[in-house]
């Protein structure tokens, strides 16, 4: 089933304009959730807000959006307010520089796009697709949707095909550093060092496939949904204990 479009945009850079359709990379959609129920008749549950001072329910007609800036005190906005905050959508990914791609930790990483050539953007695609793989860069710069004003990195992928991700980065701000975890130096011996990169290089592989990883917990998930709609009891089984054998 071919993919649907999500939308259009544009990857300029200096005098090159290329029209790009933008499609979802990851299905959110497939998470299994449940929905909250009267334990008595089984019929599903509201959400309702209260006022904690005057302890009464308080229709959403009534509701503000606030800041807490100190301790139990806030700033109002109103809706007015807050839609003039907000960034202008942009139909554009503006390049600001190409990085080597190896430069860029993925703890950054964010959403992922895929951007496929639009209405005659199908040859300067395929150039900067082809630019940026034999090159081992990226391309950062940003992108503005949903009231928001993003990184991006556009970066080219290999699967059959030669293709284009738009990966949404987080900012510096949003990500820790690992000097915040306390890591002590520790001696590491040659010999054990040798022995760490035999253990390594016996369950290496050349490359990751992602279809032979599969989420047993979703599996069993959907197959005691089916048993509970075809009206099978379902068997609770003991959980191992936890933990793993460490080996020193």
């Amino acid at each position: 089933m071919a993919a649907r479009s999500i939308g259009s945009l544009t990857i300029s850079f200096g005098m090159v304009s290329i029209p790009v359709k933008l499609y979802s990379a990851t299905e959110a959609s497939r998470a299994i959730s449940f929905n909250l129920l009267h334990k008595g008749c089984g019929s599903r549950l509201k959400q309702q807000y209260f006022c904690a001072k005057e302890e009464v329910p308080v229709a959403r007609e009534d509701m503000v959006k606030g800041y807490e800036f100190a301790k139990d005190q806030y700033v109002m906005f109103t809706p007015e307010e807050l839609k003039a905050l907000e960034e202008a959508g942009t139909h554009s990914a503006d390049i600001t520089e190409f990085v080597p791609l190896k430069t860029v930790d993925p703890v950054y990483f964010d959403k992922a796009y895929y951007l496929g050539p639009d209405k005659g953007g199908a040859k300067p695609y395929a150039l900067l697709a082809r630019a940026l793989r034999e090159s081992g860069r990226c391309a950062l710069g940003r992108w503005a949707a949903r009231g928001k004003q993003y990184i991006v990195m556009i970066r080219p992928v290999e699967d059959l095909v030669e293709g284009l991700v738009m990966q949404q980065l987080l900012y510096s701000g949003e990500v820790r550093s690992i000097r915040d975890v306390d890591i002590p130096k520790t001696e590491v011996k040659p010999a054990e060092l040798k022995l760490a990169q035999q253990l390594i290089e016996q369950q290496s592989t050349d490359k990751f496939a992602p279809s032979a990883y599969k989420d047993d917990v979703r599996e069993r998930i959907e197959a005691a949904v089916q048993k509970k709609v075809e009206g099978q009891e379902i068997t609770l089984t003991e959980e191992p204990e936890a933990g793993a054998q460490v080996i020193d």
